[in-house]
């Protein structure tokens, strides 16, 4: 240490009050508003002037959605790179960098419980671990969650944010796009309510596959939903897409979503549709 270190700790100039200021606030990126995180926090990460939905973390997701004390699920081991795929980095450090900031060993978790005392298993997507991308390890951890429920004969259900599969991993990513469509079919053999809820952005091969199988689908306010970018379709059809074009109240309107549905509501509205769906056992 320095003596210009010395004196200026000495005189309390330290990055620690920086840093604890700068976690004070956040900016919604719809209004662009400055707010504190403390009260975009306790409002689940909704912006309370425009009502934006933020992206959230799986953990937080399972802790809204489930009653408390549920299990999760031990995240599926997979063969690691088997591609042995590099682009401006390799594929083993971009998955280190994204342990590093995840609790989670992939983007994908499960959580098996109830919801408001309605046995449910709940599998969640965390956009924040590679964009929630779909690779093996999302595949296997879907699929375990979908046999969990099929073994305690309850609702699947299905948050999805991914940016679409994962191309590090190349076909065997796609190959996870059949594996999960034959698990929905179980669900639906087994007659067990599959329900997808789609949040912002849900785009690409989980959409071309699991995202749009659910026997309901509902979507939060103002998520992206759709296969392929809305500027790669202009430029493919050659025409201006209207506005709100891909996003949930637009797809809403137009009988591809069942329901939008706030993110304070959404507990209890999943609790409404599994009472709805469920079959109930003869008095």
């Amino acid at each position: 240490m320095n003596w210009f270190t010395r004196v200026r700790n000495s005189l309390g100039f330290s990055d620690e009050k920086k840093t604890s200021e700068k976690d004070l606030w956040i900016k919604c990126k719809s209004c662009q508003e400055m707010l504190f995180v403390q009260e975009y926090e306790d409002n689940l990460s909704v912006c309370p002037r425009c009502e934006h939905h933020g992206r959230i973390s799986a953990d937080a997701r399972l802790a809204l959605l489930l009653d408390d004390g549920f299990e999760l699920l031990p995240q599926p081991q997979v063969t690691e790179d088997p591609l042995k795929f590099k682009d401006s980095k390799k594929y083993t450090d971009r998955l280190k960098e994204a342990r590093a900031k995840n609790p989670h060993h992939d983007a994908y978790s499960v959580g098996s419980g109830t919801i408001d005392g309605r046995p449910a298993v709940v599998g969640v997507q965390d956009f924040s671990f590679m964009g929630g991308s779909m690779g093996m390890a999302v595949g296997m951890a879907f699929c375990a969650g979908a046999e969990r429920a099929l073994t305690r004969k309850c609702p699947y259900i299905v948050v999805t944010a991914a940016g679409g599969a994962r191309m590090q991993e190349g076909i065997l990513s796609l190959m996870q796009m059949p594996r999960a469509t034959v698990m929905t079919r179980r669900l639906k053999n087994a007659g067990l309510p599959y329900i997808v809820v789609l949040t912002d952005p849900t785009t690409g091969g989980v959409t071309a596959s699991y995202a749009m199988l659910g026997d309901i689908h509902i979507a939060e306010p103002g998520a992206l939903i759709g296969f392929a970018g809305q500027r790669v379709i202009q430029d493919t059809i050659r025409e201006q897409l209207p506005e709100g074009f891909q996003r949930a109240e637009y797809l809403h309107k137009h009988g591809m979503v069942d329901m939008v549905v706030h993110r304070r509501e959404l507990k209890d509205t999943l609790g409404n549709v599994i009472d709805y769906l469920q079959p109930q056992a003869a008095a």
